[in-house]
Parts: structure tokens; sequence; C-alpha cells
């Protein structure tokens, strides 16, 4: 059988670049059992309610759910259990200072997908938005939006 490749994405957070700003992102692989990659697979994960922390010096990953594998038997994982990520070590300390130092800093999964045929979850170090700095982005969206669309009209000349 031909070995995979390229990227599938899974599932991925929308509400994590609405309600943060990514500041840097970083690609970590996890620590999977064998009904949890099948599982993925067939794309039963979701991002909701999904942080990363430290947890004796590693990352750590809380409140992910993979769906139970349909034709598991006993050696069925639990769903939200807790995942270990894999960095490397300059990678873990890079992140761990930047979260000591930067006040209001968090890692936020950012998506969940298959590179090459292994398990990955993109990583956001992101500060959290106010209210006013959402409608603000959004003003900006709508403003882009409007101008393009007068730009396409005015390109083909219908105004």
């Amino acid at each position: 059988m031909p070995r995979e490749t390229g990227v599938k994405l899974i599932a991925s957070n929308k509400k994590a670049r609405h309600d943060y700003a990514i500041l840097k992102t970083y690609e970590a692989g996890l620590v999977l059992a064998g009904t949890e990659v099948k599982s993925l697979r067939l794309g039963r994960a979701s991002l909701v309610d999904t942080f990363a922390q430290e947890h004796e010096g590693e990352i750590m990953l809380y409140g992910l759910h993979i769906a139970e594998y349909g034709f598991g038997s006993w050696t069925n994982h639990a769903p939200r259990r807790t995942r270990k990520l894999l960095l490397h070590k300059v990678e873990i300390i890079k992140i761990l200072n930047q979260l000591k130092e930067g006040s209001g800093l968090t890692l936020v999964p950012l998506s969940l997908y298959f590179k090459d045929g292994w398990a990955k979850i993109e990583l956001g170090l992101a500060r959290g938005l106010k209210s006013y700095d959402k409608r603000q982005v959004m003003a900006e969206r709508d403003a882009k939006k409007e101008i393009a669309k007068e730009m396409g009209r005015r390109l083909k000349g219908r105004r």
C-alpha cells in the first residue's frame, strides 16, 4: 500500500482566530492510541474547548475530543483524555519563556490534520481580543469586501 502524502484537514478551530490575535504558530505531533488514529482518519474530532498547557516540563493538550472508534473493543480510548504533544526541547523552552514573560499569552490549537500520514496539530501563541477589537476587525473586513466588490463592478464597466 502506498504511503500517504500531502495534508488532510481533520478539524479546525475557527472561533480561535475570532477570539485571539495569533502571534506565532507551531506544528506539533500528538501521542495517540491506535483507535484514536482510526477515529481521526474518519474525521471524528472536535477542537472546541481545547487548550495546551505546560505540565512537568512538557506541553500537554487538554479537552481534545476524539470520538470512540466504532469498531473498537475493550481497547477503545477515552474521548477527552490528556494527550502529550511532540515538540523539540528547544521549541518547548522557547514557548514556555514566551508564555511566562508575555502577559495574557496562551497556547490555542488552531487545526488538526494529517501531514504525510502523521497526525499533527497547529498551535498558536495568542493574545485574547477584547470585544471592541473584534468589532474593529469585523468592520475592516466588511470595508475590504465592499471595496473589492466596487472594484469588480468598475472593472466590468457596470458603473
